[in-house]
């Protein structure tokens, strides 16, 4: 994993680094090229010196095949993230996540109480942070639940499908004690793609980092009994 920076980043810089060497690298063979046309014969170019130089050249000249090399590491690496997320798709996951595309009229999350409660609000949130619907969580259990909403306001309008919305949920005893809860995104993982170097994994109407996932399972299978002749 590389920390400080993305691959995608870290690939860029280093493409631009190289550029700018390997003119460098031109630029130094030009003028050692015409020092030695142009030398005076009778007090020609000091052979200590001529050796520094020729120890400069072969020094940019590595740095520049070192280069291509931490290339080729980084588009490994990346190359290695999606092969290794790929090997997710078609398993059910349970992931923390809470980006969801409204669409056909619906999105769906999970939400989960770490314990009852006596009152549990949802709140549903546009890309800029505004609240476009609130209410009363429809199970206030211990546990996971699941939750649809229908892409309306609480105004009462119709949202557009395609817009990005996430879910807020709030929940707290009869002492009005904050109870611990947070929002899930479950469903079975279709696809995979990279994102500046690191997986997302495609889920329903939501795209989410592989780092969020918390819970994976193969995907159950429904078999049919062979009938007896």
């Amino acid at each position: 994993m590389v920390d400080a920076v993305t691959t995608a980043t870290a690939t860029d810089r280093t493409t631009a680094g190289r550029t700018a060497m390997a003119t460098n690298f031109e630029t130094f063979l030009s003028l050692l090229t015409a020092q030695l046309k142009n030398q005076d014969p009778l007090s020609p170019v000091d052979s200590n010196q001529f050796t520094s130089q020729l120890t400069q050249m072969s020094g940019v000249e590595q740095q520049l095949l070192t280069n291509d090399l931490l290339t080729s590491l980084l588009s490994a690496q990346q190359s290695g993230g999606l092969s290794g997320a790929a090997n997710y798709i078609g398993k059910d996951t349970t992931a923390a996540w809470s980006a969801m595309k409204l669409d056909g009229g619906q999105a769906t999350w999970s939400y989960e109480l770490a314990a009852d409660a006596a009152t549990a609000d949802l709140e549903v949130l546009d890309g800029g942070g505004r609240v476009v619907w609130s209410g009363p969580a429809p199970d206030r259990t211990e546990g996971t639940h699941d939750f649809t909403w229908d892409g309306k306001t609480s105004a009462g309008g119709q949202l557009a499908d395609g817009g990005v919305y996430t879910l807020k949920v709030t929940a707290k005893t009869g002492a009005d004690e904050t109870i611990d809860s947070q929002t899930l995104i479950r469903g079975r993982i279709t696809g995979v793609e990279l994102y500046n170097g690191e997986p997302y994994l495609t889920v329903g109407n939501s795209i989410l980092p592989l780092s969020t996932v918390i819970a994976l399972q193969e995907r159950a299978t429904t078999t049919t009994p062979v009938g007896t002749a």
